[in-house]
């Protein structure tokens, strides 16, 4: 930085207050060029952009508490989410995150995949992370691509949505019923199986949302409350049982208890959401509108119902009527030699 006389009796500026910001400029006194310089120093205080930025050293795990802080606390779940991201921090090694990439990613996943935790965790736990990143580049907490925008989640086979026939729907409820001071499991049962209901949004139910011969579901996992009709019988039940012992308790792992006792057997994961699974199963095997069962259960792409469409009647009798040796069937072997 400097200011020097010209031969022409002008006084130049010349002044490079940070790497690779120069200014130069000629003035007719050496006070001008001062105050020039001075302008420039002040300048640089009051406008911290003009400063080259530190290096970004903050850790995975400084992040991931940010993200928490920023956006993760308005999520639903926000706790169990804190939780497992943490633990994948701790199991990257908490890199500097500036230099986290996909390959490390990639390393824990199948160091992951060969402990047998299941593809539809690891698909989650890459979800999450590229949530925190997504998130923290948008509120400007950092300013570098996201390391895993190029990571494609895992291919996975779907598995057959079990759901309950009639007869097994009647064996659970006579096992709630019977089963010691729980009253509220049967209710909350007959209330999934009703109305496609989640667990835990029948479990919430309070006596301000059982009215004019509906249940209003508050709270839910798409952030939209819906309204769904019930019989008169089950809410004259509903009412009772919140007049009598206030609202239901938390009791969903009491839910295996009873399945337990009776001679149901379930894939592993699926617990009360065969409840949800049977009502949309039936829903649709008795002609029930597809897009119907979109808005009743929630779900805020049609995608997700679709995976209940093959069990429509007219799904079943075209599978029937229209498969290549259908024909064969009607004309007797032999026929026509």
């Amino acid at each position: 930085m400097a200011i020097v006389q010209q031969p022409n009796g002008r006084w130049k500026a010349d002044i490079e207050p940070i790497k690779g910001k120069r200014f130069r400029k000629t003035f007719k006194t050496k006070g001008e060029a001062q105050r020039f310089e001075a302008s420039c120093r002040t300048k640089l205080i009051e406008t911290p952009d003009w400063s080259p930025k530190p290096k970004d050293r903050r850790r995975l795990s400084e992040l991931a508490e940010l993200y928490h802080v920023l956006h993760g606390h308005s999520l639903a779940d926000s706790v169990r989410l804190k939780q497992v991201l943490a633990q994948l921090v701790r199991d990257l090694g908490n890199p500097v995150a500036v230099v986290f990439t996909a390959d490390q990613f990639c390393k824990l996943r199948g160091d992951y995949l060969a402990a047998g935790v299941h593809g539809k965790t690891l698909n989650n736990r890459l979800g999450y992370l590229k949530s925190m990143f997504n998130e923290l580049n948008r509120l400007g907490a950092i300013d570098y691509p996201n390391p895993l925008a190029k990571v494609r989640p895992l291919r996975l086979q779907e598995r057959p949505l079990s759901y309950l026939t009639h007869d097994q729907i009647a064996e659970l409820l006579a096992a709630f019923d019977s089963y010691p001071d729980c009253e509220h499991l049967a209710l909350i049962a007959r209330v999934c199986l009703a109305t496609g209901a989640r667990w835990g949004e029948a479990q919430g139910l309070t006596p301000d949302r059982v009215k004019n011969g509906a249940v209003v579901f508050a709270n839910t996992k798409s952030k939209r409350t819906r309204s769904i009709p019930i019989h008169p019988e089950l809410e004259k039940a509903l009412l009772g049982y919140f007049k009598r012992n206030g609202l239901f308790p938390n009791c969903i792992r009491h839910f295996s208890r009873v399945l337990n006792t009776t001679s149901i057997r379930l894939p592993a994961g699926q617990a009360t959401h065969v409840l949800r699974h049977t009502f949309a199963s039936h829903f649709v095997m008795a002609g029930g509108n597809i897009l119907a069962l979109q808005k009743v259960l929630g779900h805020s792409s049609v995608t997700m119902t679709m995976r209940y469409a093959h069990l429509a009647p007219e799904h079943l009798k075209e599978a029937l009527r229209l498969n290549p040796i259908f024909d064969t069937f009607s004309t007797p072997t032999g026929a026509g030699n």
